[in-house]
């Protein structure tokens, strides 16, 4: 149980690194952007979906590799054990769509339920990057902007 707790910690930690790092370049370079203010949320935008994919690939990993490493459970279901396959159920749980076709058994289940959390905080905390991006950008009477 403690190593699983260390993966989960390692994980987690991991992923709101990598966010914080894509969201905070992307502030950084926005503003520098030579396009119209609103076609910087555009950018925005893609730049978050980058962000998350990323993570998800990483949550993928860690299933990948605890698996291959073995004690750590396993997944029932649709699985066949690829990487392909660990990445869609990270997909599915760290958007927490949750489909129920591959349902993971013993301490894969941990790493499951905080990855459903930190894929909910990260989401949030994109939406909320957004919004306040749009604010900044999309100005009604901008010349910039065409």
């Amino acid at each position: 149980m403690p190593t699983i707790i260390a993966i989960n910690i390692c994980v987690v930690a991991l992923a709101v690194f990598i966010h914080y790092e894509f969201l905070y370049r992307m502030t950084r370079l926005m503003p520098r952007l030579p396009a119209a203010h609103r076609f910087r949320i555009v950018f925005g935008v893609f730049g978050a979906l980058c962000a998350h994919a990323v993570e998800v690939w990483l949550f993928a990993l860690a299933y990948y590799g605890m698996l291959s490493w073995g004690g750590f459970g396993h997944f029932e279901g649709q699985f066949n054990g690829s990487l392909l396959d660990c990445a869609y159920f990270s997909f599915t749980t760290f958007t927490t769509l949750g489909f129920g076709d591959i349902q993971p058994l013993a301490g894969l289940r941990y790493l499951t339920g905080i990855e459903s959390l930190t894929g909910l905080m990260l989401i949030t905390w994109t939406a909320s990057f957004l919004y306040i991006e749009m604010q900044r950008y999309w100005r009604t009477n901008d010349p910039a902007d065409g």
